[in-house]
């Protein structure tokens, strides 16, 4: 960074592994980076046929050549810690959760225009808690304007403006500006909302880029204050030669994700996917399959454009996080109470949909994810063979005669 002359701080969030048209992406930050510093809010990892078949090693690739400074996203925790990524990671509020010494830097501390910008980050309690709970198994999380204040009054007097990568959502990064009136701009991540400001919260800027690689967010010194604007990656560019090599790890990595797995079911061809519809059948076909009560979350589907035939990177792209099902025995008080069982799921990872409707009273098990039982429920669990992916691509596809699979 220090050969290096920034005149604004450029933010993207939430690219989840979208690579399928990564090269307008690649060569306009390559371009950027000249005179930017380039932060991401979390969230790089995970969500497309990319991370799964590439297990990541593209994603840290881009963050390590093209960016400087990161905020931890809930997908990908564990790639935070490794080499080269964790050194290029800063949050303020999440700690060992013994003796509270904080997981990552603090912050940074970097000129910009000739201003003495502190860049952090934080996470927000709920993206903390989606963590699967092996992953985050001796970390905690604190609250983040707590943190934020905290940091401030130590390295006020270095500084000239404060800049926070937020991993929280668009709604709740709109109160932290609130409670933190000394910050300049907040960029936002982990929403996917359709809010991208930039919106003044007194003096502070609120503001994010377009989530899956869409676009960006950019502030920049403004005669008083800040500007902030975002705007959209090009379609396409020309990348610098350090850059092939990876665009051809990724378009490798894109043909094999063209094989097709089937032609789709009329109810689903040639639309855009309906994961309520989806999520229904599927607890349906998996109860009266196996008799055991089912609960999904909708939020472990991906919605995406469906043609004529499945592709694998159609499939990955509908569920992109490899769940596995599994039979998780229920502790009290859900086997009694099924309805609060339901409740506090949808509370915690958004709409759930189960079979049958309304469950019984008195539950031993469901059926479910490995990622809810492990996250939310905490029982033992069984494993059943069955992954996620493979009953989404029974419901998605016609199925063959005996005599054409032979």
């Amino acid at each position: 960074m220090s050969t290096r002359t920034f005149h604004q701080v450029v933010a993207t969030t939430d690219v989840h592994s979208a690579l399928g048209r990564a090269d307008g992406l690649l060569s306009h930050l390559h371009q950027l980076r000249e005179t930017s510093l380039l932060a991401d809010c979390g969230d790089f990892f995970e969500g497309t046929g990319y991370y799964r078949l590439g297990g990541g090693h593209v994603e840290r690739e881009i963050l390590t050549t093209l960016y400087d400074v990161l905020a931890p996203g809930n997908h990908g925790w564990p790639h935070y810690f490794e080499s080269g990524l964790y050194e290029m990671t800063v949050c303020a509020n999440t700690v060992d959760a013994d003796s509270g010494t904080p997981l990552f830097d603090r912050l940074r501390i970097v000129d910009v225009h000739g201003r003495r910008v502190a860049v952090t980050a934080v996470m927000g309690p709920q993206a903390f808690h989606s963590i699967p709970a092996h992953q985050r198994a001796g970390h905690r999380v604190i609250g983040p304007a707590s943190a934020l204040r905290e940091l401030m009054l130590e390295h006020h007097h270095h500084v000239d403006s404060w800049m926070v990568l937020s991993h929280s959502g668009f709604a709740e990064d709109l109160g932290l500006a609130m409670a933190c009136p000394f910050l300049d701009v907040v960029f936002a991540g982990h929403c996917h909302s359709d809010s991208y400001g930039p919106v003044p919260v007194g003096d502070t800027l609120v503001l994010k880029g377009g989530e899956l690689g869409a676009g960006y967010a950019v502030a920049e010194p403004a005669d008083v204050g800040w500007a902030a604007r975002t705007a959209a990656f090009p379609i396409a560019g020309l990348l610098p030669g350090a850059l092939v090599a990876l665009d051809e790890q990724i378009t490798a990595l894109g043909q094999r994700l063209a094989e097709p797995l089937g032609t789709v079911n009329g109810p689903y061809r040639n639309a855009e996917l309906d994961r309520h519809r989806l999520l229904a059948d599927l607890v349906t076909r998996l109860h009266t399959g196996l008799g055991a009560a089912v609960i999904l979350n909708e939020t472990a589907l991906r919605t995406t454009v469906l043609g004529d035939v499945l592709t694998l990177a159609d499939l990955m792209a509908i569920e992109p996080f490899d769940n596995q099902l599994v039979r998780a025995d229920l502790r009290a008080p859900y086997d009694c109470d099924p309805a609060r069982l339901m409740a506090d799921l949808a509370e915690q990872t958004g709409p759930v949909t189960s079979a049958p409707h309304p469950l019984p009273a008195h539950l031993v098990s469901v059926l479910t994810t490995d990622y809810l039982a492990d996250t939310y429920l905490r029982g033992h669990t069984r494993q059943t063979g069955l992954t996620l992916g493979g009953c989404v691509r029974l419901a998605l596809t016609i199925a063959q005669p005996e005599r054409e699979r032979r």
